[in-house]
This record gives structure tokens, sequence and C-alpha cells, in this order.
């Protein structure tokens, strides 16, 4: 093994390990009858309707122009996820698949963790000057991958039984305008556009309120992996094919990219790094928000997030 991997893999190990502590905790309670069958939806609930709305405001809240502008990351990383997401996407279509199913899974192999993991392995693994662009890069996760997976969805599931397309883009349109997963980021974005300033207060209640949507989405995983299983279990194929996805072909796709636009080394690493992260906890939200199967999705994240630990300190000790 080369010298550098096993230091590397031993932090990996340590960001990853507050990760399965929390999907435990929510199993626990489950198993120990603490919390009950409803209560996977209900914390989902919250977080897609109070936490992680008010931690995508803080985020681009306080998201400089200056700051972040690097267009030719944004560019790579933003193509190379929304590739893999399309491709996904068109893939899955062909089972035939619903297209709401199809977005999610499209998440599965490109909404990387950048958020829970992203940061503190940037730091650890490429130094401070790193931060800059991992924050462009959950930015882009969060804002635009995510958002467009909400579209699709709403097209999906608003289109059922639709016969006229006026109908449809109504329909979906003043479901989008009411999506609090919308809503915040464009009005965060008000915020540095505006010049203004969120008052201390303001700001206390959304870090306190931000700073909860990734553990109680961690618990409700937990939770929802605690409940009995009917029906048959879900096709390790589709895990395999998503898991592969997210883990090789993102960071390979954004690496090749990378060097055709003639990124500098530090944003080079930093634009696979994030690529090469396992799946966020994003996919499985939605899928229980809006009542989807997430068998496959609670497995992606779960096998991504394991063997993230071998692939992520493979590259590292790599580029060391």
């Amino acid at each position: 093994m080369v010298p550098d991997a096993v230091p590397l893999m031993f932090s990996t190990l340590m960001v990853v390990l507050p990760i399965f502590a929390l999907v435990f905790a929510g199993w626990l309670m489950r198993r120990c009858d603490v919390l009950g069958d409803g209560a996977t939806a209900e914390l989902n609930r919250y977080v897609v309707y109070l936490a992680l709305p008010a931690l995508l405001f803080d985020v681009i809240g306080h998201t400089h122009a200056a700051e972040i502008w690097q267009p030719g990351f944004i560019a790579v990383f933003g193509l190379s996820s929304l590739i893999v997401f399309s491709a996904t996407v068109a893939f899955r279509l062909r089972r035939p698949m619903p297209l709401a199913d199809a977005a999610i899974d499209g998440l599965n192999a490109a909404y990387a963790n950048t958020g829970f993991m992203g940061f503190p392995l940037a730091l650890v693994a490429l130094g401070p000057a790193a931060l800059a662009p991992t924050t462009i890069a959950a930015i882009m996760t969060v804002c635009v991958v995510f958002a467009v997976a909400i579209v699709l969805i709403e097209i999906g599931l608003q289109g059922q039984g639709q016969g006229r397309r006026a109908e449809l883009v109504l329909k979906v349109a003043r479901s989008l305008v009411r999506n609090p997963l919308l809503i915040a980021p464009a009005l965060g974005a008000l915020v540095p556009l505006s010049g203004a300033s969120v008052p201390a207060p303001a700001e206390t209640f959304l870090k306190l309120l931000g700073g909860s949507a990734a553990p109680c989405a961690l618990v409700a995983l937990g939770l929802f992996l605690a409940r009995p299983r009917t029906g048959d279990a879900p096709p390790a194929a589709a895990t395999a094919l998503l898991v592969g996805l997210k883990l090789v072909v993102h960071p390979l796709l954004a690496y090749g990219l990378a060097r055709a636009f003639g990124l500098p080394p530090l944003l080079l690493h930093t634009a696979v790094l994030m690529a090469a992260l396992p799946t966020g906890t994003g996919p499985f939200m939605l899928a229980e928000f809006y009542r989807r199967e997430a068998a496959v999705t609670l497995n992606v994240v779960l096998v991504s997030t394991v063997v993230s630990i071998l692939t992520v300190s493979g590259y590292l000790a790599a580029i060391r």
C-alpha cells in the first residue's frame, strides 16, 4: 500500500464515522420503539420544510460573487454532475421507469455529499485554499442539481393523467413556487445582491435550524433502515450501477473536464475529490417526501459511503 494511504484512509474514516453513528442512532431508536412508524416521514418533513431551507438560505445569503467566481471550476463540476444526472435519468427511463423515480436515481448517481463530508475532507487533504471551490461544489449540488431533480419529479407527478400541456405547465409551476427547497435559495440570493446583511438574531436562528438538517436526515435514514421490510429486496444490480456511476464515472468525468478546461492543480483535485464523494442524503429525503420507493436510494447512500473510504483514500494517496 502507498505509505500515505493509511493515514489518509484513517482521516477519511474519521470524517465518515459520525455519519454512521447518526444512522445507527436512528436505527436504534426505531428498534427500541422510542420512535414509531410515522417518525421517518415526520422527521423528513421537518428537514424539507424547515432545516434544509434554512441551511440553503444561509449558504446562499453568505455567498459573495467575488469569492466564488471560478468559471472553470463551476463549468467542470457543474457539467460533470449534470451529465451524470442526465445520463442516469435517460438510462432509467428506458426500463421504463416513472420520471419521478428516474430523477431520484439521477440524484443517486450525481448528488455528492459535499456538505457533510466535502469540507472536512478538503481541509484535511488539500488545505484551506480548497474551501472556496468546495463551497462552489456544495452550492452547485444542493441548489442546481437538486433543483433540476425537483423540477423533473414535479413534472412526472403532476403530469400523471394530464392531457393538456398548458394545464401541466401551470400545475408544475404552481407546485414549484410553493417548494421551500427552491424558494429558500432564491430568497437567500437577494441578500448579497441587495448589499444587505442578515440581522444577528436571524443569523443565529438560521445557524441553529440549518445545522440540524444533516443530522436529522441521517437519523431519518436510520429510522427507515430499521423498518420491517415487506416485498422483494431492492435489486443489487441497480445499487451497484448507481454506486459505480457515483464513485467512478462522476470523478473520472470531472477529471477529464478539468484537464480539458486547463484547471490548475488545486482546482482540478478539488473538483475530482468533490465528485468522488459518496451519495448524500438529498435523494433519500426527496424519495421519502414524494412517497417514492426509497430502498434502492437507502442502499446507494450506505454502500457508496462505505466504499468511498477506499476510493477517496486511494485517489488522495495517488495525488500525494
